[in-house]
């Protein structure tokens, strides 16, 4: 698992996480926005990310990195040399939809995934959920607003794209004039615990 001082020229930036970011073209272009960030994609898929990081070894970036690793089974031990309070803003851009029923177990928003996000996102970090599929898009807000720690910014969904650039995929549906089903997830201060009358005395 990565060492974060060793990726970073600054690791107390403030850290963007892609999940399931392909070839790493949003997030590159991310970083050129916004210097004052890190950014890491993750990815399923090795031979991407290879790719990737060669691409932007050749460009000489020094705030991005793209590391291959199944976000459901990893993402704790990713992060367990984060410096606390890094991670502020995590992205979930059209992810596969896996639409036969018994795949769906597959789809990368699951209760886990939720919770480990809960575990090291800061307070008032944001998650952005992007789908062109209605029923993926349902199903991921499902998933994070069944937990505690987060809440969802509107109940409708978002008109616009919010972040400054545009994924790969979200150009080519606009260019079809197709929907894009959009949400923003806010992580609230932890959960107060329920308290007896004695202990509330």
């Amino acid at each position: 698992m990565p060492n974060f001082s060793d990726i970073y020229a600054d690791v107390n930036k403030p850290l963007h996480l892609d999940i399931g970011c392909a070839r790493g073209r949003f997030l590159w272009q991310m970083a050129q926005v916004e210097p004052k960030w890190n950014f890491m994609g993750l990815e399923i898929r090795e031979p991407l990310v290879i790719e990737a990081n060669n691409w932007r070894d050749e460009q000489g970036v020094n705030n991005l990195h793209y590391l291959f690793c199944n976000v459901n089974v990893s993402l704790g031990k990713i992060f367990e040399s984060l410096p606390t309070g890094i991670l502020k803003r995590v992205s979930i851009l059209f992810p596969d939809p896996w639409f036969k029923r018994r795949h769906q177990t597959r789809r990368v928003v699951q209760p886990k995934l939720v919770e480990d996000l809960a575990n090291y996102l800061t307070v008032g970090g944001e998650v952005f959920l992007h789908s062109d599929i209605e029923e993926v898009a349902n199903k991921m807000c499902d998933r994070f607003s069944e937990h505690s720690s987060f809440y969802r910014s509107s109940n409708d969904w978002l008109n616009e794209n919010i972040l400054p650039v545009l994924s790969e995929r979200e150009k080519a549906t606009n260019i079809k004039n197709q929907p894009v089903y959009r949400a923003l997830f806010i992580k609230s201060e932890e959960p107060t615990p329920n308290l007896s009358e004695e202990e509330q005395k």
